[in-house]
């Protein structure tokens, strides 16, 4: 029986300096991050089509006591249409085969469209 590889995912603001550890850089807010330009950012990829919707992303507003619902209403977009789950599927992939970071502008990293689309990652 083979040991199932754990991936290597985590979540860092996309305004910090790139760290060797990175592995994979991919920007996944739907919006470029403000004042930032592409080459300080490092970014491998930008993956846009796996960010929450602008309905969504406006309703929540980062406000701590809607991030459960939130995190409910965002897996709901993960899963319900074709063009998340293909973004999903292909940032698996990427996890399956080298460390991937997942970049955000938020500044609460703990209560961001990353943190919840890194445990759906590390879910499967």
């Amino acid at each position: 029986m083979t040991a199932r590889k754990t991936r290597d995912i985590r979540v860092r603001r996309v305004y910090e300096e790139p760290a060797t550890a990175d592995g994979i850089r991919v920007l996944v807010d739907r919006i470029w991050p403000r004042g930032l330009s592409k080459e300080a950012a490092a970014l491998d990829e930008w993956c846009k089509d796996v960010a929450p919707s602008t309905g969504l992303r406006t309703w929540y507003g980062h406000d701590p006591g809607k991030f459960a619902e939130f995190g409910r209403r965002y897996r709901a977009e993960l899963h319900g249409d074709a063009t998340h789950e293909n973004a999903l599927g292909h940032l698996r992939e990427v996890a399956g085969e080298r460390p991937l970071t997942l970049l955000t502008a938020t500044r609460d990293q703990d209560i961001s469209a990353a943190a919840v689309l890194k445990e759906e990652l590390e879910r499967r």
